[in-house]
């Protein structure tokens, strides 16, 4: 078989010589032959080639098959119909329906170019007496079935042959397909006339199955399929099925260029049987074909999977910089929005306004009465105030520090005096960021302070278990979660952009230091820059120190590269240890905020109780306000509730603003100053009897340094003295030899962070300790007139005391056994030995008091309520 085919004249010629005579036996027998379809045709032969006879109904082809009689043949015309349009549907209108409308038009046809029944027309022979008896379009592959009735001495190859030379001679080229000729092949099986969602590709599947069921067939070689498939045009690949499948039947996969040529080859060797002489065996093989999507190879895919680690940190490092291009900028903006305060409702002017015509209806400042008597606490720490504005003036790359106990008014004094009339101001509060449970909470709180939105605090878990699946699976780690370190470095880094860019915001071009560097231009410039305020740093020292660390270095960052200032505010002495270690070379600027003097706290008293009406005489005019005078003092006084035991009240509950506002809140209830101390002191011992002496607050529980004991040894030692030698007490002992907490200075410390006790310090080094509040004084001498609570606490004491000294007995005793079984007793263990048996006997007198005191306290607990 040979095929040739003319790229340029757009046209294929078909020769008709075939093989054997064993070939065209097998596409000339007619599938079936029924005797209405034979005598449904006319016998009269009519001159005109085109001229048909009757139509078949529609209904005989049905069963996806058409019927031959003897001297009938079809012809598959293809390119008659677009294939892009093939998976339109017109029940109402589709050729497919409507045979006998066909037959009429291909009858009364004008050779239109429009017309496919027309071109049909033009493609068959004027010399050849032809009749179409039938005509079966195929939208899906773009073409059409005609069968023809011809003479007997006229064979289907040279049918074949006379049609392919006039569209050889005569080119048909349809108006949607111009580069394609319309081509025409004989019908050598029996072609399958489905309806099924199967569209044509340009590979084809040749199924090799028995002529007869239950005959065998045999596998097609390449050679063999090719002799079959390449007339119908140009193969770029035969696959034959791999020899160790199990799928039958048999197959193999022909692969045309075009899909024309493919829809060609279905349509005309469907159901075709290959003789023995063409290879198909004994018995013959039927092609049974269809059409199959060829899947197309994902080399670019392949690659990526087959390279997890490469691809893997490749998807991570994009992610990541579509992460900084597009939330960047956003969170970057969130940041600025919340420093600067530029979208908050406070600062609207219709707020402002609205809220200066309301002042006298809803209080929405601080209430008069605390303002008062706060003006008095800012009067008399003027200096402070003055000194922290003045450094927050120079440009020093240092820390300024504002340490003091809890309730001094660090915060305060800070925020509402210093940094009043200040622009861009930053408060990060290291309580809420420590306290929070779990990473996600910490990141949340962290970026909650700072104003970081969006975050994503949930993606943290759930990059987690993505990594660990991926590294399980791949053996190498992704990078999607990221450590707690990196995210906070993350939050605050962007907060540093977003610190500079506000500090840069008033920069205009016709400022003399214009052209300067940004960081130039806000060392000379210190008065532009942002400040940042830490609040309740170290607040609690023994968790997240990650978190603090992280703080101070981004802290540190700040005032060397003079982004900002930054203000830490500390109740804890030791905060030295963290900032030491950001700033090793620097010297910072410490404010100790103490307790009021007992004069301060008086007028703080009195200006809360009366409402202002009576401050002291030296407090300075403030914001424009009348202070009044001594007169106006006395008269306002002598209106009050007698308060001639404040002075002696005061003494008791010391200098502490907390305390104080307490104290002024139950006096304006109608308590006498000496009733709220009363009722205070009380508080603050059943505060400390909680938290300290209870059993069980010891290290134990694995959140404490010290024990009950040593908590009671101190609350027993203060309640006689205010203070204590802080070196006398390690030595005790008490915290030199206890068995729950051996390290007597952690406990101390211990002590000193719960803020039972404050140590003094004396050139750098401790030197004193005294209550940790004013009021725990009066607390302390309560808790140690409760007899019962005395000999309860002294028992448990004087009993682990029993036991040092019990341990100490057993020690020396061992040593002597071990020094009486040397043989001859050497010279040298006689002083030694000497010296263990005083020690014995030392011990045994400690003993023998302890036992004593015990027998005291036991009578005290069975005999007292």
């Amino acid at each position: 078989m040979s095929a040739i085919r003319q790229i340029g004249a757009g046209c294929r010629t078909l020769p008709g010589s075939r093989a054997s005579s064993a070939l065209s036996r097998a596409y000339l027998t007619p599938r079936s032959l029924t005797a209405s379809s034979a005598w449904r045709l006319q016998s009269r032969v009519t001159r005109r080639a085109w001229e048909s006879t009757k139509v078949a109904a529609a209904g005989e082809v049905k069963d996806g098959h058409i019927e031959l009689a003897p001297n009938e043949s079809i012809l598959w015309f293809d390119n008659l119909f677009p294939l892009k349009l093939s998976w339109l549907r017109f029940p109402w209108s589709s050729p497919e329906h409507d045979l006998r409308g066909l037959m009429s038009r291909f009858e009364n046809s004008n050779l239109g170019m429009l017309d496919p029944v027309g071109m049909v027309k033009r493609a068959l022979p004027d010399d050849v007496s032809l009749k179409a008896t039938e005509i079966i379009p195929r939208l899906k592959d773009g073409g059409v079935f005609v069968k023809f009735s011809h003479p007997a001495e006229l064979t289907s190859s040279e049918l074949e042959k006379s049609v392919s030379k006039v569209l050889a001679d005569k080119p048909i080229k349809p108006f949607f397909n111009p580069f394609r000729t319309v081509q025409a092949g004989l019908v050598k099986g029996v072609p399958w006339l489905e309806d099924l969602q199967r569209f044509p590709t340009t590979r084809l599947r040749i199924e090799f199955v028995p002529k007869n069921p239950g005959d065998d067939a045999v596998e097609l070689s390449q050679e063999t399929l090719y002799s079959l498939f390449r007339r119908y045009g140009s193969i770029s690949e035969i696959i034959s099925q791999p020899w160790d499948s199990k799928v039958l039947p048999r197959y193999a996969y022909v692969d045309f260029g075009f899909v024309r040529d493919a829809i060609m080859a279905r349509n005309c060797l469907h159901g075709f049987v290959v003789s023995e002489e063409l290879g198909g065996g004994k018995l013959g093989t039927k092609c049974r074909i269809s059409y199959e999507r060829r899947i197309k190879p994902h080399r670019f895919w392949e690659w990526l999977t087959n390279h997890p680690r490469i691809v893997i940190p490749a998807i991570v490092a994009l992610l990541t910089g579509i992460t900084v291009v597009v939330f960047d900028p956003i969170r970057s903006f969130f940041v600025a929005a919340h420093v600067s305060g530029k979208y908050r409702l406070s600062n609207n002017k219709a707020y402002r306004w609205l809220r200066q015509q309301t002042y006298d209806i809803f209080s929405l400042k601080r209430g008069g009465d605390e303002q008062a008597g706060l003006n008095a606490v800012w009067s008399h720490r003027k200096d402070i105030i003055q000194q922290i504005q003045g450094w927050l003036m120079e440009s020093a790359e240092t820390f300024i520090v504002v340490q003091g106990p809890r309730g001094s008014g660090k915060k305060e004094l800070v925020l509402e005096q210093a940094l009043r009339d200040r622009k861009n101001v930053l408060v990060i509060d290291c309580k809420q960021i420590v306290e929070a449970r779990g990473e996600s909470a910490i990141i949340k709180k962290m970026a909650s302070e700072v104003g970081y939105r969006p975050i994503f605090s949930w993606a943290n878990s759930m990059s987690s278990m993505i990594d660990l699946a991926i590294q399980s699976t791949t053996g190498v780690k992704a990078g999607f979660s990221e450590t707690l370190d990196a995210q906070l470095q993350k939050i605050l880094q962007t907060t540093a952009e977003a610190l500079q860019t506000l500090g840069l915001d008033g920069r205009s071009k016709n400022d003399p230091d214009a052209s300067l560097a940004p960081d130039a231009y806000l060392e000379a410039h210190p008065e532009k820059r942002p400040v940042v305020v830490v609040d309740n740093f170290i607040c609690r020292s023994e968790d997240n120190t990650l978190v603090y660390e992280k703080i101070a270095d981004w802290a540190a960052a700040l005032v060397q590269s003079d982004v900002a200032h930054v203000v830490f505010l500390t109740n804890d002495s030791s905060y030295t240890k963290v900032l030491s270690k950001s700033l090793p070379d620097r010297v910072f600027r410490q404010v100790a905020l103490g307790d009021l003097s007992p004069y301060v706290a008086k007028w703080f008293v009195l200006g809360q109780v009366t409402g202002g009406s009576i401050v002291d005489e030296k407090t300075e005019k403030t914001d424009g306000a009348d202070v009044p005078d001594a007169e106006e003092n006395r008269n306002v006084a002598a209106d009050m509730p007698d308060l001639a035991e404040l002075d002696s009240c005061i003494g008791t509950l010391g200098g502490r603003l907390t305390d104080l506002e307490y104290l002024a809140r139950r006096i304006k209830a109608g308590q006498s100053p000496k009733q709220a101390v009363a009722e205070i002191t009380e508080q603050s011992a059943s505060e400390i009897l909680k938290l300290f002496l209870l059993p069980g607050k010891a290290t134990s529980d694995g959140e404490h340094t010290w024990s009950m004991q040593q908590a009671w040894y101190l609350v027993k030692l203060l309640s006689k003295d205010d203070t204590l030698r802080y070196n006398e007490v390690l030595l005790s002992d008490t915290f030199a030899s206890s068995l729950t907490a051996p390290d007597g200075e952690s406990a101390l410390e211990g002590l000193a962070n719960a803020e039972l006790i404050a140590v003094k310090f004396h050139a750098g080094r401790p030197c004193s300790i005294v209550a940790g509040k004013p009021v725990y004084q009066a607390a302390f001498r309560r808790l140690a007139a409760d007899g019962v609570l005395a000999a309860k606490m002294e028992l448990a004491r004087t009993k682990e005391l029993v036991k040092v000294e019990g341990a100490n007995i057993d020690k020396a005793e061992r040593e002597l056994a071990l020094l009486g079984a040397l043989p001859n007793q050497p010279l040298g263990t006689y002083e030694r030995s000497r010296y263990l048996v005083d020690k014995i006997e030392a011990a045994q007198k400690k003993i023998a008091a302890y036992e004593r005191d015990m027998g005291g306290w036991k009578k005290v607990l069975s005999t007292q309520f």
